[in-house]
């Protein structure tokens, strides 16, 4: 990974004072997961982080950062973030809601600030990696200053993936 151009979101955390690192990796348009992006730079996968955004309402929606090789429990984000039901945002509205495309969605800069979830497995990282908000560079950042850009909190929203 190399340093590269300023993404939106790092001008956000530019503009808040907050210390990171901006890397850059060859996108495989074929495999954008985040399991993919560990083997092919060799970051622990523990470290990548990935955003999801779900609705939890007509036209309301909330933002969840989970590692990259864990699934989001949506009961759980449902339950520690007040509503009834928590559903996957559907990926054809994802450009329209927070302005990023898959693979490159990033919990900073979207449209519109919306409530922000970080499972609490962060806290166990010094450093995490999560999207710049294009796809092929991401972000190096303390969790704890993720979470004070983001006004985030740390809860326990992610699971082991079932085997099938």
């Amino acid at each position: 990974m190399s340093k590269i151009h300023k993404t939106n979101a790092a001008r956000v955390l530019d503009g808040l004072k907050i210390s990171y690192e901006l890397l850059e990796y060859d996108v495989d348009e074929s495999d954008l997961s985040a399991v993919h992006l560990a083997k092919i730079t060799g970051v622990d996968i523990a470290k990548i982080y990935k955003t999801i955004v779900c609705e939890v309402g007509t036209r309301e929606y909330i933002v969840a950062c989970i590692q990259g090789d864990l699934e989001l429990d949506l009961k759980a984000l449902a339950n520690v973030s007040g509503h009834k039901r928590c559903e996957l945002l559907a990926l054809k509205e994802l450009e329209k809601v927070t302005g990023y495309i898959r693979g490159g969605c990033s919990p900073l800069a979207m449209k519109k600030q919306f409530a922000t979830f970080i499972d609490e497995r962060a806290l166990s990282q010094d450093k995490i990696l999560i999207s710049a908000g294009v796809r092929g560079k991401q972000i190096c950042i303390n969790p704890n200053d993720l979470a004070s850009a983001t006004s985030a909190k740390f809860k326990s929203i992610a699971r082991v993936i079932k085997a099938p």
